[in-house]
């Protein structure tokens, strides 16, 4: 039997808020990630958070490719700012974790595909910043967080042409879903922005050079199953991972 193709997700921490055991903490990903990788034929595995750096290791060896994924604010301390009176939850113990694991698997040179906070995580790692809040965007006016259909596309992004993410959805615009209020403000060097939405905002960053590093702002996985377009970017990150 051939071996199928393991793709790591990120995991997060929920927190009861009531029920039984108010407070207890609960290591999970929203499920349209595992369906969406599993639909391509390909083993999903949830990557728990820990602290260990040496088990951090041994979690991202063991995978083909890794996707982070979206969630908390990331913490501005991470890129020297402090934070806006704008901005959300954030868990800090997220971000390090999540950076740890980023860091390991491009040493690793493991592909990696960041959706949402995912994106915002590669581009804090590798040297760049946020705004922390869309309304500190001049020009921006477009709604990037929908609230609510999930798997509905409410706006316009634009791919430049001659990017890896143009190459694997083969089309220059396309619609997406949008559920944030972060977004990319500097962008990490070595990196090079590949989509944004016709507001200005960046929708898409890519790696320079042969690695496969993208991180992607609105939510593929939540509309893949639908969207033969979306479906691409899990298709290609697991094709990548069989090199």
């Amino acid at each position: 039997m051939k071996k199928k193709t393991v793709i790591g997700i990120s995991g997060s921490i929920l927190v009861d808020e009531g029920g039984m055991f108010p407070g207890y903490e609960r290591a999970y990903v929203n499920n349209d990630y595992v369906q969406t990788v599993a639909s391509c034929d390909a083993i999903p595995y949830i990557v728990p958070m820990i602290n260990n750096e040496d088990l951090i290791r041994c979690q991202v060896s063991n995978l083909d490719a890794l996707i982070l994924s979206g969630g908390h604010d990331v913490n501005p301390l991470q890129y020297g700012e402090e934070p806006h009176s704008k901005l959300g939850g954030i868990l800090p113990k997220r971000d390090e974790f999540d950076i740890k694991l980023l860091k390991i698997a491009l040493e690793m040179n493991k592909p990696i595909l960041g959706i949402c906070r995912g994106e915002q995580i590669i581009n804090v790692a590798e040297g760049g910043s946020l705004y922390q809040d869309l309304s500190l965007i001049e020009g921006c006016y477009i709604k990037h967080n929908q609230q609510h259909l999930s798997n509905v596309a409410t706006h316009t992004v634009e791919i430049k042409e001659g990017t890896r993410l143009h190459k694997i959805l083969d089309e220059t615009t396309v619609l997406a879903n949008s559920f944030h209020h972060l977004a990319v403000n500097k962008v990490a060097p070595g990196y090079i922005v590949s989509a944004n939405a016709k507001d200005g905002v960046v929708e898409a960053i890519e790696k320079e050079g042969e690695q496969f590093v993208i991180g992607i702002q609105w939510h593929p996985e939540m509309m893949a199953k639908e969207n033969t377009v979306m479906k691409k970017i899990f298709t290609a990150l697991v094709e990548e991972a069989c090199k």
